[in-house]
């Protein structure tokens, strides 16, 4: 099956065209800023699209396709890094009735390296890792390469040691959600307790510290259903880390899968943490990422400013509490519904299938289409901050200057009987 191959400038005059779209078929990494196959400069053709190769051997791809509205009636532009890629994309779009499709196979060696053709990037795609920057920062420590920053690699999980201990990134230490969060409340711990438990695992203001977690199909019959949803609880551990004050903090982009689809080596060896004496900054040293009830109420009467509700729909009218420690059904009247996915333990709105964080436009666009947007300022809850958290990450990573987590969530408020719920479709 033959394609047209586009040059660079019929390309650079066709890329804003109302009726093109571009497919780009690197790993998301690299559609977000990362240079990962040599190039010069990283991101990708302003408007493109993320689908990666990677994704053309699952059972469902062409309904990824068709949800990033690209249209059988548009002009299919494909590109990416490799010619065997492209033409795999292109021939599966062609299959899948797709008629007007093309190639550009130039993007390397002429889109990147020509500083007068746009590239985007993900605002803060640095903080959002690859699997491929993991091994070889781990690669140069094992090294004792004396230029290697102080790292530290982070198995978050919740109640479930059993999630490191059967198989890990090597190198890794495992880390318990409980010890930068209260059970009682779920809310963010003391800062005397965040600094004891920082110190205890080896961690600074100064240390690198990457986290992740192993996905493991939780199960709401489970007494800790959370226990199984760990890469979520590590990206609950970040922001709470960063509120904190580690200062270079990093998420795996797709958490555990990600290294395990990367063919690397899973270690099943424990490794223990090294405490330290001193964190060495006071904490929190960015009380801004956090709002509790009273700004919380703030947020609400202000007309500047949005209380964001990241849970499922039947959690949000109030059908179900969403937690099995929950019993209050319900929302906090006057937030607005920014719909996580299924339930209390999935992000499916804001993930792809392979775990990794979502293309940050169509993340975007979800917020615009409900008129949340980054001039305002918005603090994103749900039941007990993890999903908050994860939402939080996104506008985050994409350079919003004014969101937080509301810490208390739905348990909070909840539980006080002075604060206004609602129920129905608002």
């Amino acid at each position: 099956m033959a394609f047209a191959a586009l040059s660079t400038t019929q390309v650079h005059e066709l890329y804003q065209a109302p009726d093109v779209k571009l497919v780009d078929t690197r790993d998301v990494d690299s559609y977000n800023g990362w240079c990962l196959h040599g190039q010069s400069r990283g991101g990708h053709i302003p408007g493109a699209k993320s689908i990666p190769h990677k994704w053309s051997s699952y059972i469902d791809w062409i309904e990824i396709v068709r949800s990033k509205n690209i249209e059988p009636s548009q002009k299919i532009i494909v590109y990416g890094a490799a010619k065997d890629h492209i033409m795999a994309v292109a021939k599966l779009l062609t299959k899948a009735g797709y008629d007007d499709v093309q190639v550009y196979n130039d993007f390397f060696s002429e889109w990147t390296t020509s500083p007068n053709l746009p590239l985007n990037t993900l605002a803060r795609f640095d903080r959002l890792v690859p699997a491929s920057w993991v091994k070889d920062q781990l690669s140069q420590a094992n090294a004792n390469d004396k230029t290697t920053r102080d790292i530290t690699v982070v198995h978050a999980h919740y109640r479930n040691p059993a999630a490191y201990e059967s198989g890990h990134i090597p190198g890794a230490i495992a880390m318990d959600t409980l010890a930068l969060e209260a059970a009682e409340t779920w809310n963010r711990r003391s800062p005397e307790e965040l600094k004891n438990a920082l110190e205890s695992h080896g961690i600074s203001s100064d240390t690198t510290v990457i986290l992740y977690g192993k996905f493991m199909w939780p199960d709401n019959d489970d007494p800790f259903p959370g226990s199984a949803a760990g890469h979520l609880g590590a990206i609950r551990c970040a922001v709470i880390m960063m509120y904190a004050g580690v200062q270079d903090v990093r998420v795996l982009n797709g958490g555990f899968q990600s290294w395990k689809d990367a063919g690397y080596e899973i270690s099943t060896d424990e490794l223990k943490p090294e405490p330290i004496l001193e964190f060495g900054a006071p904490i929190p040293a960015r009380p801004e990422l956090f709002v509790d009830v009273p700004e919380a109420k703030e947020i609400i009467s202000s007309d500047q400013s949005d209380l964001v509700s990241v849970r499922s729909w039947e959690e949000y009218i109030g059908n179900v509490s969403g937690y099995n420690y929950i019993e209050k059904k319900g929302r906090i009247p006057g937030s607005v519904f920014g719909n996580c996915g299924s339930d209390a333990y999935h992000m499916e709105n804001y993930r792809n299938l392979d775990h990794t964080i979502r293309e940050a436009q169509e993340v975007e666009q979800i917020w615009r289409e409900i008129s949340i947007t980054s001039d305002r300022r918005a603090a994103f809850y749900c039941g007990t901050g993890w999903r908050g958290s994860e939402a939080f990450y996104n506008a985050w990573l994409m350079g919003w200057p004014n969101v937080a987590v509301f810490d208390g969530g739905w348990f909070e408020w909840s539980n006080d009987p002075d604060n206004p719920t609602a129920t129905g479709t608002p």
